[in-house]
C-alpha cells in the first residue's frame, strides 16, 4: 500500500548533494515525489511509495557523504497520481 510524507529536513542538507542524491536514491526503490531547497536552510521533500521503501530510502539519504541530518519533521499526506521523483525550484 503507497503512502504520502511530507518531510523537512535540517542539518547540513544544503550544499552537499543532498537533492541530486534524493532524486539518485528514489529511483531503483520505486519512488515518486519532489526535493528542493528552502530559503532558510532547510530542505523540504515529498516523497510516495510502500512505506518499507521509504523507510530505506531515508536510512540511505542518512548515510551519504557530506549529508548530515540534524532533524526531520515528518507528517503522512494524502497520496497523488505522479510518475516520477524530482527536484522543483532553484
Amino acid at each position: 500500500m503507497k503512502v504520502r510524507k511530507h518531510i523537512y529536513f535540517s542539518g547540513r542538507v544544503q550544499g552537499v548533494g543532498f537533492r541530486y542524491s534524493a532524486v539518485y536514491l528514489a529511483r531503483p526503490l520505486d519512488l515518486t515525489g519532489w526535493v528542493k531547497n528552502l530559503w532558510d536552510g532547510r530542505v523540504e521533500m515529498e516523497v510516495q511509495g510502500e512505506e518499507t521503501a521509504i523507510a530505506e530510502y531515508l536510512k540511505a539519504l542518512r548515510t551519504q557523504r557530506y549529508i548530515v541530518i540534524d532533524d526531520m519533521d515528518i507528517r503522512e499526506i494524502g497520496v497523488i497520481e505522479e510518475s516520477r521523483f524530482r527536484t522543483v525550484g532553484y
